[in-house]
């Protein structure tokens, strides 16, 4: 069986919303995702200089 491509690094949640940061386990690219009410949205997470904030792969991880 195939492993989840994407970790939640860290979260945030409310009545009617939900902030995430997700991790993609290929990649290492952040992504922050909200969901507020009936709407959301996915982005890649941008350091200061607006490039991709990258995790660095543990060497256990496929």
């Amino acid at each position: 069986m195939k492993s989840k491509r994407f970790t939640t690094v860290w979260e945030e949640s409310g009545l009617t919303q939900d902030i995430k940061v997700l991790v993609d386990k290929e990649t290492g690219v952040n992504y922050l995702f909200v969901r507020w009410g009936y709407g959301g949205g996915l982005t890649p997470l941008l350091d200061a200089q607006g490039k991709p904030v990258v995790t660095p792969r543990q060497p256990d991880e496929q």
